[in-house]
């Protein structure tokens, strides 16, 4: 035993090193303030531990580690006692004077070496300060595994650091281990998203990062999410306990958590669902109905109503594939009861996609009882309803947007009246470009032939009855005002996209990163406009899009499918927020592939 402590503490008495090395980075005094003196600010200090840090040999069977403090203290967050490997059950513990005692309702395995975290879990008694942390080494048998594997755990989409996910490691590889088995070894990231699994085996792992809603060390995708390593991960050897790696430092001090490595990174997603199957259906209306998926990119092969011609059913997936609205285009009274046949592929009992053809009955929506009156006819009753949108930030971008409630069967676009008043109120007529949302076949964008001008007020007006919907109804005549501001605090700014060389969605966001503010899909150079911005600091996120679906898909682990690949456009300085002042018109240039290298 001698000899063992010469090797984790050469030299320097233990004592010491518990004084000095786990506390030097959080403390500097560790006395206890006398009674009615000024409050105490310092947290609590280990004075004794068992068995000792690296002990070797340590009984299996009703194993308990004893933590003794200076002062008296509690246990904060039970959850934050950590034990890797893990058991089955989490490490129970019982108050004994001023010592944590922790114990264990499972034996512990034979040769094998444990850790135990103590990171945010132990305050002391009055003021509530918390223990800075401490990582508690000891093993089974008669060695200390001395490998370690490092990283950081950060949200797929925000980039933001994960705090309190579960990390794990396994020696099996294969695919269902992270969804039956416990790991054989974890460790939880920090407010920083850093995570340092130490003392391990030197052997080849699989790596994932877990958000344990239910703290059972296991993978279950319907109610978590997950992030993973493509490759097997080979953990590297550290020499002493000084490398900053294995630091617990205060999460204020940010250089030297900065300063630690981390060598791999791991995005975590929610998975969508993997079984498909029609989950939902409803007829909202005489000729209108929908069905939804419990996946996305639901595969349909035909679709058919009985007694209703081919030719009069119009049918559309949203976005994700996930949810089909249906219409007959027929005015005439459609019966009580529409007999729905969908074939497609469904999840089978043994988990695989299979032609499937489902029978759905479609029952029109019951009236509210009692007389009917006017006020009981709504308006999409008697007219083809529809609405107008436009945004002064985002007009010249994305036009007028002009969406039915139902689709049409006849249409006069060139109708339309597009107008403008100067800041002279001078009026005159522009010249505009229709055309039909692609994934919205009720939505079309009018888009100015000419470059907006600030201050100027510019109206679009549909006509009285230029268009006609499925239900046989009619248009009433609307006009919609946008005016663009004038206002000369307010800033422009311009992106210059270069090396673009697959499609990409460009995201303006609020300092805090939690909103998108404006959008961009590119697959070429360009430059993108941002104008009417008010001071103050954004960021540009980009997403590459390589299905170009123009949406971000998430990951699929069974599929070792990672989420798409977004990045934060970071200036020179390493920080990622763009600082707008007032009155101005800045241009920054981003390469692409040099961000997504």
């Amino acid at each position: 035993m001698k000899k063992f402590f010469s090797r984790f503490f050469p030299i320097i008495p233990v004592s010491i090193i518990l004084g000095m090395t786990i506390f030097s980075h959080s403390c500097a005094n560790t006395t206890t303030p006398p009674s009615g003196g000024p409050k105490d600010t310092i947290p609590p200090v280990i004075t004794e531990i068992y068995p000792v840090i690296g002990q070797v040999n340590v009984p299996t069977h009703k194993t308990k580690l004893k933590i003794e403090f200076n002062e008296y203290v509690k246990v904060k967050d039970p959850k934050s006692l950590f034990l890797s490997p893990p058991l089955e059950k989490s490490p129970q513990f019982k108050m004994q004077g001023k010592s944590v005692i922790v114990y264990f309702e499972s034996d512990l395995d034979s040769n094998k070496t444990y850790t135990l975290d103590l990171t945010n879990a132990i305050v002391d008694n009055n003021e509530g300060n918390m223990y800075p942390g401490f990582t508690l080494v000891f093993s089974t048998g008669d060695r200390i595994d001395s490998m370690m594997v490092t990283g950081i755990v950060q949200d797929c989409n925000s980039l933001k650091p994960l705090k309190g996910a579960t990390v794990m490691l396994y020696k099996d590889h294969a695919d269902s281990a992270v969804f039956l088995k416990r790991p054989d070894a974890a460790v939880k990231t920090d407010e920083w998203g850093y995570f340092c699994i130490r003392n391990i085996q030197d052997t080849i792992y699989r790596m994932y990062a877990v958000i344990d809603e239910n703290n059972n060390n296991k993978y279950e995708a319907e109610s978590e999410k997950i992030a993973f390593i493509d490759t097997l991960v080979k953990p590297v050897t550290y020499v002493n306990d000084s490398l900053p790696e294995l630091q617990k430092y205060d999460m204020k001090d940010t250089l030297n958590c900065l300063a630690r490595k981390t060598e791999f990174e791991l995005n975590v997603f929610k998975e969508k669902p993997s079984k498909q199957m029609i989950v939902n259906k409803e007829r909202v209306g005489e000729r209108t109905a929908y069905i939804t998926f419990m996946a996305p990119y639901a595969q349909i092969d035909s679709i058919w109503i009985k007694g209703v011609p081919s030719d009069q059913l119009i049918t559309q997936f949203n976005i994700m594939q996930d949810s089909l609205e249906i219409w007959v285009n027929d005015p005439k009274p459609q019966p009580d009861t529409l007999f729905l046949n969908v074939n497609y592929l469904k999840t089978d009992t043994l988990g695989m996609l299979n032609p499937f053809t489902e029978e759905i009955k479609l029952l029109k929506p019951k009236k509210s009882p009692g007389k009917s009156s006017s006020r009981d006819i709504k308006k999409e009753d008697t007219t083809a309803v529809f609405t107008i949108e436009a945004k002064p930030e985002n007009v010249e971008q994305y036009g007028f947007v002009i969406e039915f409630t139902y689709p049409l069967v006849e249409s006069a676009f060139d109708s339309l009246t597009f107008r403008y008043l100067n800041p002279r109120q001078q009026e005159a007529f522009g010249k505009y470009s229709v055309r039909q949302d692609s994934l919205n076949l009720r939505k079309y964008i009018v888009t100015p032939s000419e470059k907006l001008q600030p201050g100027y007020e510019y109206f679009l007006k549909i006509p009285h009855r230029k268009f006609k919907d499925i239900n046989g109804f009619y248009n009433d005549s609307s006009e919609v005002k946008v005016s663009l501001p004038k206002d000369d605090k307010l800033s422009t700014m311009n992106l210059v996209m270069s090396n673009v060389r697959n499609k990409y969605i460009v995201d303006l966001l609020n300092e805090k990163r939690d909103k998108v503010l404006r959008s961009y899909i590119i697959d070429k150079d360009e430059t993108l406009a941002f104008p009417y911005l008010k001071a103050g600091k954004y960021s540009i996120r980009i997403t590459e899009d390589l299905n170009r679906n123009g949406i971000v898909d998430t990951g699929i682990l069974l599929e070792k499918k990672q989420p798409e690949k977004v990045r934060f456009y970071k200036l020179e300085d390493g920080t990622f927020l763009i600082d707008i002042p007032e009155m101005m018109e800045i241009e920054q240039n981003i390469d692409i592939a040099e961000m997504f290298k």
